[in-house]
């Protein structure tokens, strides 16, 4: 199959989930530039290439060993060759700059420049580098790097935005067509990241994922706080987090719909919420999950996936001051292509 062919093949699979379709159509009424800490990747190079020829973003910042990216990128038919940018951090006409940039942002750890400069020589510091300054509009990593590395290197530089109670993770579950829920699209979180919050910070995970949605799926989100309880049919110290976490959202942000503690089912299954939560603002029709921990986000999410049929896009980071995300070491062309038009569209919204 030729580079155009299967970068075709990419799109016309993702057109096929609407809620996909309506991710990349947004972003490309706007489009924005990405940094690929894994610019030689094949997957990623596939994928980049795709969003460029689709308009879906206007320039792809490829961050890397340049032999390698020019090597992957010799592979693939790209019909603007000007929307592509190679960084290699060994050679980069911009990295002293760059590591002075990161003196200055770690100058509380009192970092020397000759640190600055080997740290910045690591393609995800460089990329999130590339955001930070203003380069780039959002970056991308985790195809080959461990999730700690790319958070660590995405909070390091980056940061939390200062409005951000903190840095949690989403994922966007994507429901196979014809699913009982009729649902199209929900978002599950933390899923990815904070192992164990506490109520308060359990409450601005709920409110950062109500946002999150509303940003990428564009309708109201309606959030279940879950737990192993519905509405006190239990009692445990897990339990009053999650009431707790619920009443403190409630406080904070009455404009969203939400109800907790819920039990999954009845928070997805209206026959289940009339018997279990008769007087909960849901009536089971959740769309943003809210899981107690990470232990419970991270099995849930996957069961989805991998018993369910859904398509998980993430960990997606949000309360960062600009966007930097997280790929599965797994992933497919395909997701990363998903993930840019995530991103993309965190972008447009900073």
């Amino acid at each position: 199959m030729s580079g155009n062919a299967h970068h075709s093949a990419l799109l016309d699979q993702a057109n096929k989930l609407l809620p996909l379709a309506s991710l990349m159509t947004r972003a490309a009424a706007a489009p924005k530039s990405i940094a690929f800490a894994e610019g030689s990747d094949p997957r990623i190079v596939e994928a980049a290439v795709a969003a460029l020829n689709a308009g879906l973003i206007k320039k792809a910042h490829l961050v890397g060993p340049e032999a390698d990216i020019q090597a992957t990128l010799a592979t693939f038919d790209l019909s603007d060759p000007a929307g592509i940018e190679v960084h290699d951090p060994e050679n980069s006409r911009i990295f002293e700059a760059l590591a002075a940039r990161f003196v200055e942002l770690r100058a509380h750890k009192q970092l020397s420049l000759d640190l600055a400069r080997k740290a910045a020589r690591d393609p995800l510091v460089f990329a999130a580098l590339l955001v930070e300054t203003g380069r780039a509009d959002g970056s991308i990593g985790g195809a080959v790097a461990t999730t700690s590395d790319t958070v660590r290197a995405a909070l390091q530089v980056i940061g939390k935005a200062k409005s951000a109670p903190l840095v949690s993770s989403f994922f966007l579950m994507i429901l196979p067509e014809g699913h009982p829920l009729d649902r199209p699209a929900m978002v599950f979180s933390d899923c990815g990241m904070v192992i164990d919050p506490d109520a308060q910070e359990l409450a601005g995970i709920a409110s950062q994922a109500a946002d999150s949605f509303a940003a990428l799926v564009g309708s109201e989100p309606k959030l279940g706080m879950l737990s192993f309880s519905t509405h006190g049919s239990a009692k445990h110290e897990r339990v009053t987090k999650v009431q707790e976490a619920t009443e403190t959202l409630k406080a904070a942000r009455p404009d969203l719909i939400v109800d907790g503690e819920l039990q999954l089912d009845a928070a997805l299954v209206p026959s289940v919420a009339a018997s279990k939560a008769p007087n909960g603002a849901l009536k089971g029709a959740a769309n943003v999950l809210i899981f107690p921990n990470l232990d419970a986000g991270n099995i849930g999410y996957k069961l989805v996936q991998r018993f369910g049929g859904a398509v998980a896009i993430g960990p997606v980071l949000q309360g960062l001051a600009k966007p930097a995300n997280d790929l599965s070491r797994g992933c497919s062309a395909g997701d990363v292509l998903a993930m840019i038009a995530v991103t993309a569209l965190q972008a447009q919204s900073v």
